[in-house]
């Protein structure tokens, strides 16, 4: 009976001359039944993919993905597996929860007979991956994540949502669609394979609540707690997660180390991809030698180059929680925090740190740094539009050379940047003149403020006013209506 069940729900898969080794169950603690598959032999490495496919012989997948699973067992124990509501793992589910993805990853473990694993986890199975490893430090020796982030809305960016809301309307052109963003308009051959598998593995249902719970995913309260040594990698140009996710994920993990490469796809092309994975390797305890670039943000030193600093603050958040009541302002806050995360995403900036009433950020380039104020500061005039509990955010921008302590920015640069942010008023954004000199030329229109007195700096600092009203640079949206699109955006779940 077992057998005609197999067979009558997913007759794709029962092909003996189809399996790569020994399909295996898993049973986790709510009765899930986790299919998983073994291959290789030496120390076990847990490979997450949100496509299922344990079932398939490597050369049915992506050619990329076949020189992956090929390299990574060539030392190792490879286990894949299909998470729950895919491939040949259970379909019927309950609700998607961290608690649940967790217990796979331990069901898996304990049946293989793993006490402990490196685990390597792409793209949206990166999050469920951070937390088993904050949960469960005992059971990870190291870590990989590629292109992925702590933050779901990372992962589901604007041009995710974009691809992911054909899913509902012509199933087959969402896949094509998605398989050539995830595997580069050039790869077409690998990016036929990869749709087939996603069709196969997975119905539109199924994807749509898998993506759901991911966007709505925070787990960057958990990094702290990472202690197994971590490689992030990434590709500059990835157009569905952000490089500046990249970033963000290596300065707040305890214990990580950073490689970004060139490249527009998940995975590049062969040449490409045996760079990275020789890299990956390394790390993993290969033959060869890790030698990633000196961290960016090493203890006690200074950020390699030049550096702007950008401070958020909502005005009267205080009186904004009397007001409402502690729920009503919490719940404001919170799309606070999405507004301005989803800007600092797009627009190339590494989150130091949440203040509680704003945030502190990084950025590479003074002009992306003043684009995302106005982004930010664009994004609240909508929300406010809606006839919401208006917030008034201002902003301060400032560039210098911090110095670093863990994932934190010290140093005068950034306390500079600070009172400048408390020198503006809602909706404004104030700048120092090395930021307006360093993007001079570029389009930005600003206002001479003046000499101002602030408190720690003993002579006068000269601001200046970002009009951001009369200066739009390039701001994403789905939508050609504006309000539209923000309120897609940011506002509804």
């Amino acid at each position: 009976m077992w057998i005609t069940y197999l067979l009558r729900l997913r007759p794709f898969y029962y092909d003996e001359a189809r399996m790569d080794g020994r399909i295996q169950y898993a049973v986790a603690s709510d009765g899930v039944n986790v299919a998983f598959n073994v291959a290789g032999k030496g120390e076990p490495l847990v490979h997450l993919t949100p496509v299922g496919g344990a079932a398939l012989k490597r050369d049915q997948f992506p050619s990329v993905l076949q020189y992956t699973y090929e390299k990574l067992s060539e030392r190792r124990q490879l286990i894949r597996y299909d998470i729950r509501g895919t491939g040949l793992s259970d379909r019927e589910i309950p609700p998607l929860s961290l608690d649940a993805l967790m217990n796979d990853m331990l069901a898996v473990l304990d049946r293989s007979g793993v006490a402990q694993a490196d685990f390597f986890a792409v793209s949206s199975a990166g999050p469920a991956a951070i937390a088993f490893a904050a949960n469960h430090p005992e059971r990870v020796r190291r870590l990989v994540l590629w292109c992925t982030s702590a933050y779901g809305s990372d992962i589901q960016s604007s041009a995710r949502l974009a691809i992911d809301s054909l899913a509902g309307q012509d199933w087959r052109i969402y896949t094509e669609t998605i398989a050539s963003a995830m595997f580069g308009w050039d790869n077409a051959e690998d990016a036929r394979r990869m749709a087939a598998l996603i069709r196969e593995t997975t119905s539109p249902e199924g994807r749509a609540d898998f993506y759901g719970f991911v966007r709505e995913t925070d787990v960057s309260h958990l990094l702290p707690k990472v202690q197994a040594p971590t490689l992030v990698i990434h590709f500059r140009s990835y157009p569905l997660v952000p490089a500046s996710a990249a970033t963000r994920l290596a300065a707040q993990l305890p214990e990580a180390d950073m490689m970004l490469f060139e490249g527009n796809a998940l995975f590049p092309q062969r040449d490409e991809l045996q760079l990275v994975i020789e890299t990956v390797d390394a790390f993993l305890g290969g033959p060869g030698r890790f030698d990633p670039p000196p961290r960016r943000w090493g203890p006690g030193e200074s950020v390699a180059g030049l550096r702007t600093i950008l401070f958020t603050d909502v005005e009267g958040s205080t009186a904004l929680t009397q007001r409402l009541g502690d729920e009503q302002a919490r719940s404001i806050m919170r799309q606070h925090e999405r507004i301005t995360r989803q800007a600092l995403a797009e627009h190339g900036g590494a989150e130091v740190k949440a203040l509680g009433d704003g945030f502190m950020a990084s950025f590479e380039s003074a002009s992306r740094a003043l684009e995302c104020a106005v982004a930010i500061q664009q994004a609240f005039e909508a929300f406010n539009s809606l006839g919401n509990a208006p917030i008034r955010v201002r902003i301060g921008v400032n560039a210098g050379e911090p110095i670093a302590e863990g994932a934190d920015l010290f140093g005068t640069a950034v306390n500079l940047t600070a009172r400048i942010a408390a020198q503006a008023d809602g909706g404004q954004v104030l700048v120092s003149d090395v930021v307006r000199q360093l993007v001079a030329g570029k389009g930005f229109l600003f206002s001479d403020q003046g000499d101002v007195l602030v408190r720690g700096f003993e002579d006068p600092v000269r601001l200046f006013e970002l009009r951001w009203g009369n200066k739009a640079p390039t701001v994403t949206r789905a939508a050609t209506d504006p309000l539209d699109a923000w309120r897609r955006n940011y506002f509804e779940d």
